[in-house]
């Protein structure tokens, strides 16, 4: 029998809420995002966005489902995130499983972007795996083995890579969020037109981004403050620092991938969804690159569900103490 798993995530800004049948097809999928009413503050204000999942975590479930009868189990992330965004969508995932007797499956929210390239696909991924997590809070190389083997090879030693292009975008008067708005900046400039420090890490997965934030930063200085910058400028700066940042990001992914005979290198998280990062690492590779559809990269609750499936499958399910923990590593 066909199993459909309903998933909730709150993890950071995005309340969503899916129902996936089989771990890979999509029977409804609703995101609501808060990115309007962070902008106003060029990030994410923890209370605000708490306040916002209980506001709309009602609403985007109607809009999911109103029957839960054919629904085998509830997935959730639980963590890693913001404590008080997580605590909306775990405390009503247990009240929908209590009340309509569903196993509950607390999910990480980092094996969630994983399942994201299971999603709307006939050919699963290949094991094992180098998978690069990309996103906001996170720059994780990982080796997955199997479902649920996972080994942490290298992660970032100070700022998540989009964490680093949010705080160069407001050091450039890009605006937020820093991703989208830097990669169309550079797209227009030249990426050689400023040597920025790329940080190795010699011996070593590890990344580090918080160097070449600062040498942005120096940089804009030393042009004379934004404010005498052409939008030229600007872009061949945006440029620059992508192109530092990715070839490291990409080197190493390779690297990792060669160094362990992976058969795919499988990308996840919304930095995925960044074209320069999928071609460097593309024209990098000899083994077979792959990521989820841009929709898929972001926040949400689809990827949720579908992890679900694969550990309620392995008989991995969770009782009414449940709880968030924000810091969750992979593999916790």
């Amino acid at each position: 029998a066909n199993m459909k798993l309903l998933g909730i995530e709150t993890s950071c800004d995005e309340t969503a809420a899916a129902i996936v049948e089989d771990g890979t097809h999509i029977i409804s999928n609703v995101v609501s995002s808060q990115v309007d009413i962070h902008a106003r503050y060029g990030g994410i204000v923890p209370e605000v966005a708490s306040r916002q999942h209980i506001l709309s975590i009602v609403p985007v479930l109607q809009q999911v489902t109103t029957n839960f009868e054919d629904i085998s189990g509830l997935a959730v992330t639980m963590g890693p995130g913001l404590p008080g965004s997580l605590l909306v969508g775990v405390n009503i995932a247990k009240a929908i499983a209590f009340t309509h007797d569903l196993p509950l499956i607390g999910i990480n929210h980092l094996e969630a972007h994983i399942y994201a390239n299971w999603l709307e696909r006939d050919d699963p991924p290949l094991f094992p795996a180098i998978y690069l997590i990309v996103s906001g809070g996170h720059t994780d190389l990982v080796l997955m083995e199997e479902h649920g083997k996972y080994t942490l090879l290298g992660k970032t030693r100070d700022d998540a890579i989009g964490e680093a292009y949010d705080k160069v975008a407001r050091i450039l008067g890009l605006g937020y969020p820093g991703g989208p708005a830097i990669e169309t900046a550079a797209l227009q400039g030249n990426p050689s037109s400023y040597p920025l420090p790329r940080a190795w890490i010699r011996n070593s997965y590890d990344f580090s981004f918080s160097g070449l934030k600062t040498a942005v930063l120096h940089l804009v200085d030393k042009l004379g403050g934004l404010d005498a910058q052409s939008p030229q400028t600007i872009s061949d700066i945006a440029a620059s620092f992508q192109d530092a940042a990715i070839e490291v990001i990409a080197t190493k992914t390779v690297e990792a991938a060669e160094q362990h005979g992976v058969s795919q290198i499988l990308l996840a998280g919304g930095v995925a969804s960044n074209q320069s990062l999928r071609n460097a690492i593309d024209c990098r590779s000899s083994i077979p690159v792959r990521y989820p559809r841009p929709e898929f990269c972001t926040d949400n609750a689809a990827m949720v569900a579908a992890c679900g499936y694969f550990n309620l499958k392995a008989g991995k399910t969770d009782g009414w103490d449940l709880d968030v923990i924000s810091g969750l590593r992979l593999g916790q």
